[in-house]
């Protein structure tokens, strides 16, 4: 139950929300996108990730050297510390003390210490780029001598360096915050006494941090751009390439329905009309002038539902159920009275398959019978159906023709296609000539158990 107390601040909160004005959420944005980009995880361990050597220059140099090439950021980096260690004894930062712990101590602070944020941007980049900062004040409490202020020489190097690296490693905005936070420092350190060190490299360090960091984000924006392109190019080639297919399609379904469906229609419209073309025609004619029609009825139903599937852009279930092998009764009854003695065997204990299972051994027993019904007028044919622990077993065997009429010429696509069917759920098939002169076709569908189990209860 809402009381006055609990909605009393949901009124205020959203109150505020509403009356808050443009510029006060965009600040709220810009300190959200600083405390994310340099503050939230700064210190997270980032490797930097090697090199790609598949380019225009780096995929022609030969095998050792191009694995190298890898390496080539890391190694860039490990130069540009040597030169900030380097660079600092040279310009006198390094043993202006008297003593030796003392010129060590100034050693470590003005070389070691930025040499070692220059390393640490392969790890921790955002994290290298605080200790950069933040060890120039550090320098500037402990050693007095050195040319300019508030950056000598090496760290001067050191921190453009790391600038430079944290932002190619990042995004954009980053590169904004940190040069925006260099100039706070900047102004602060001549603001604060400055104890006499002399000139300030402020400007300096500003004006040279500007250009590397426009630059840097130049390549970032053309980078993403080129990756845009890239991406978009992808998408246009898988349109293009869908839209060629459905073309494709399209004329092969047209294809299809105007040789196939017509000469199927006209089969149909014969059988038909045949018994009344003769006087008294028998029973045994009519039936099968009626069987006739039927099938032709059947495989226009049939037909167009496959050109349906392949005009459509985006493949959909069919409505109508598909067969399994529990409709196989039907089939082979359908194609005893086309003339073809079927014999059929069960073996092992019945269960329900997955769909896909079903179906393939069902058009697979239904294309080895019309095969047998083509090409081995007059013959007899057996079908086996084994239901084993691993999967579906079966085989269709059928003698060699003993009529008179003549064998179908020529062979089709059903093999293939049941050996693709068979192919595609993992199986093995066979289809030889046997010793008798008749033809056998063997096929083995694995079936996981725990496949079974879960459609058995489902």
């Amino acid at each position: 139950m809402l009381t006055t107390a609990s909605v009393l601040p949901l009124t205020v909160l959203y109150v505020t929300e509403k009356t808050r004005s443009p510029e006060f959420r965009l600040a709220m944005g810009a300190l959200s996108g600083l405390r994310q980009d340099l503050f939230h995880d700064a210190f997270a361990y980032r490797p930097l990730p090697p090199m790609r050597t598949d380019g225009p220059l780096t995929r022609r140099l030969p095998g050792r050297i191009r694995d190298g090439a890898r390496w080539t950021p890391h190694a860039t980096v490990l130069c540009f510390a040597f030169f900030v260690v380097l660079m600092a004894g040279v310009s006198g930062d390094v043993g202006v003390s008297g003593d030796g712990q003392g010129a060590g101590l100034e050693f470590v602070l003005t070389g070691c210490i930025p040499a070692a944020a220059v390393v640490m941007t392969l790890l921790r980049p955002v994290g290298a780029w605080w200790i950069s900062l933040f060890s120039t004040p550090v320098v500037a409490v402990f050693v007095t001598d050195w040319n300019g202020y508030p950056w000598p020489p090496g760290a001067f190097l050191s921190y453009l360096t790391v600038m430079t690296v944290v932002a190619m490693r990042t995004r954009p905005r980053t590169a904004g915050w940190m040069w925006a936070l260099t100039a706070v420092y900047g102004v602060f350190a001549e603001v604060v006494p400055s104890r006499g060190f002399g000139i300030s490299d402020t400007p300096q360090m500003l004006f040279v941090a500007a250009l590397a960091l426009l630059v840097v984000t130049v390549l970032h924006v053309r980078r993403e751009a080129k990756q845009e392109v890239a991406a978009q190019q992808t998408v246009t080639a898988v349109e293009r390439d869908k839209r060629t297919l459905l073309e494709e399609r399209t004329t092969i379904a047209r294809e299809l329905h105007d040789v196939v469906a017509h000469h199927m229609s006209v089969v149909a419209i014969q059988a038909e009309a045949a018994p009344y073309r003769v006087e008294n025609p028998p029973p045994e004619l009519e039936k099968a002038f009626a069987t006739i029609r039927e099938n032709a009825v059947a495989a226009l139903t049939e037909l167009r539902r496959v050109l349906g599937v392949v005009r459509a852009e985006d493949y959909q279930a069919p409505d109508a159920p598909q067969p399994v092998l529990a409709d196989i009764e039907n089939l082979l009854s359908n194609v005893r009275e086309a003339g073809l003695d079927v014999e059929k065997t069960v073996t092992g204990a019945v269960r329900d398959l997955p769909q896909g299972v079903e179906l393939s051994a069902y058009r697979i027993i239904q294309e080895a019978l019309s095969n047998a019904l083509r090409h081995a007028p007059g013959s007899t044919a057996k079908v086996e159906i084994s239901y084993v622990l691993g999967g579906l077993g079966l085989r269709i065997v059928n003698t060699a023709a003993q009529s008179l009429v003549k064998p179908s010429p020529g062979a089709g696509h059903g093999i293939t296609g049941m050996r693709e069917r068979v192919t595609m759920l993992n199986g093995e098939m066979t289809a030889e000539p046997t010793e008798e002169g008749g033809y056998e076709v063997t096929a083995f569908i694995p079936v996981a158990v725990t496949e079974t189990a879960s459609e058995e209860t489902s």
